[in-house]
């Protein structure tokens, strides 16, 4: 399409649907509408804002069965799956919303006679949110949630893979009586975005997505002095320690692995464990991830569906067999997993072993179902080898011992460092990450902190 685009579905490889590119003009009637709305949107007690807010959440809920079908039939995870992002998404903005009062309230200063001092917080004007589509509803409201209730207008821009996500989120608040103008929807290609990036009209860019793209957004917006909050690759790790629950430890780190084919940022893509556990650590992570049903995600009985697109499954599959060639030892046969078909969205899940940091399956993030498992002989060794990472997004720690566990979270170079559990988000914590994992702030009260400014009252009497 000349000025449009079409969503290819990797369930069968044909065309889901086709959408046109907003033009300038639209852009510009956009960008309008959300600079008059902010005003009076930002006037409105936060009380008022959160409350359309909750209603806008209630209506999301409501789509459940839309939602689901839309995340299954766009991006391919199992239709069994796709629900859970709903119980996410609500879990995440409800959370957000509990904070708002508390976080966007003035900070007073001790009593200094004849004066009255104290610190407000203020909204930034605009925000452009720019959402991926592995989890195109979560990763969206990390950033329009807090936006809108700090007294924001959102913009967002979708990926063109999940345009049906933005259109029902448009809907829900919408419905939910939001004014017109406070949160809009815009579909643009990239040099459009990168374009709206400068534009003077934007105060804050919420982007999620690639190192390459986080680059740019950089790029685009130098020179403005505005916010860019940038959540961006990762190559997260876990270590198993010697004294880890086995079984629990197996359980976790398999679905961390390869739920929603691994297409995730902070899925886990690296096992280091200690050498007394690891053979039957290794025998029972490769039992439990032989027990997927890779298929069709429309058939309730799969478990694990194809990639986004084939030039993904592609790209995992080059780390796969350039790993090989080097000695690696793969413990998962694709003829097991019968919808595995080179050239095609399917690939089978695949654990690695005998590798090392010298392949890129170590050290260049795969976003897909394979993961590398090396033993270590200490906390040191598996230390260094997950710090041994250009990605800093997690990091978790599978130990009975929490002093151990604290000991070496102090040491990794991450945003986030897990014990016994691993690719969650919890909303009352900051998501951020460090090095080429990006920066700033979503979720928690300091996302408040990044999306509003400060303003200084100085009053004598």
């Amino acid at each position: 399409m000349k000025n449009g685009f079409e969503v290819i579905s990797p369930i069968d490889g044909c065309v889901l649907l086709s959408r046109e590119y907003n033009s300038p003009l639209q852009v510009s009637q956009a960008l309008d509408a959300a600079q008059g709305a902010q005003g009076p949107w930002s006037a409105m007690p936060v009380e008022a804002r959160i409350l359309l807010l909750e209603q806008a959440v209630d209506a999301l809920v409501a789509m459940k069965p839309r939602i689901a079908d839309a995340i299954t039939r766009q991006i391919g995870r199992p239709i069994a799956h796709s629900p859970f992002e709903v119980r996410g998404l609500e879990e995440r903005a409800r959370t957000m919303l509990s904070m708002a009062a508390e976080a966007l309230a003035d900070i007073t200063l001790p009593i200094k006679a004849g004066f009255r001092r104290f610190l407000r917080r203020t909204p930034l004007g605009t925000v452009l949110v720019l959402a991926p589509w592995n989890y195109p509803f979560l990763t969206a409201l990390n950033g329009i949630i807090p936006a809108l209730a700090a007294g924001n207008t959102v913009l967002l821009k979708h990926s063109s893979q999940t345009p049906l996500a933005a259109e029902l989120l448009v809907e829900a608040f919408a419905s939910a009586g939001l004014p017109e103008g406070v949160f809009q929807s815009l579909q643009l290609d990239h040099a459009s975005t990168l374009k709206l990036v400068a534009n003077g009209s934007i105060d804050f860019v919420a982007f999620t997505g690639s190192v390459e793209g986080g680059r740019a957004i950089e790029k685009a917006a130098a020179g403005r002095f505005i916010g860019v909050g940038l959540e961006l690759g990762g190559k997260d790790s876990a270590y198993v320690r010697a004294d880890a629950e086995l079984e629990r430890a197996v359980e976790n780190l398999v679905d961390g692995a390869f739920f929603n084919a691994g297409q995730s940022c902070c899925g886990i893509e690296r096992i280091y464990v200690d050498a007394a556990l690891y053979p039957p650590f290794v025998e029972a992570f490769v039992e439990t991830t032989r027990q997927y049903r890779l298929g069709n995600p429309l058939d309730s009985a799969t478990t694990l569906g194809p990639m986004v697109r084939a030039q993904a499954a592609a790209f995992v599959r080059g780390q796969i067999a350039e790993a090989l060639a080097s000695g690696a030892q793969a413990h998962i046969d694709p003829a097991h997993f019968a919808a595995d078909a080179p050239g095609s969205a399917y690939l089978a899940p695949q654990v690695l072993t005998r590798v090392n940091h010298r392949m890129r399956v170590m050290h260049e993030e795969s976003f897909g179902p394979l993961v590398g498992i090396m033993p270590v002989s200490s906390d040191g060794e598996a230390l260094q080898l997950m710090n041994d990472s250009r990605y800093g997004l997690t990091a978790s720690i599978w130990t009975g011992d929490e002093d151990a566990a604290i000991r070496l979270g102090e040491q990794l170079q991450t945003g986030t460092v897990f014990m016994n559990r691993c690719d969650y988000l919890d909303p009352m914590l900051a998501w951020t990450g460090v090095k080429d994992s990006g920066r700033g702030v979503s979720l928690s009260a300091q996302a408040y902190a990044q999306l509003t400014r400060i303003k200084s009252f100085h009053l004598k009497d």
